[in-house]
């Protein structure tokens, strides 16, 4: 008898290590460009680019990085924080 995993439901997503399977296709993509800039022009940008957006794009229980800079934002800079002072 044969068993078969499946993600949950068959409505998981497709993972790679620490990132989607898109986003990892990304960073390769983006590492060939960024290798060959670095070895034709010396042009370290394109690397770090990459970087970047692999560090941004770590996905963890369905939420990246990106995700959670932007909620903490959010929270901390962009909204209205209401504290109440009364006296006891």
């Amino acid at each position: 008898m044969t068993q078969y995993i499946y993600p949950q439901n068959l409505k998981a997503t497709a993972n790679l290590w620490l990132w989607s399977l898109r986003d990892f296709a990304i960073i390769c993509i983006g590492l060939l460009i960024s290798a060959l800039a670095l070895t034709q022009i010396h042009l370290v940008v394109p690397l770090a680019l990459t970087a970047a957006y692999a560090f941004l794009s770590i996905r963890l229980e369905e939420i990246t990085v990106l995700d959670y800079v932007r909620y903490a934002g959010k929270f901390l800079l962009f909204s209205q924080q209401e504290y109440v002072w009364r006296a006891a």
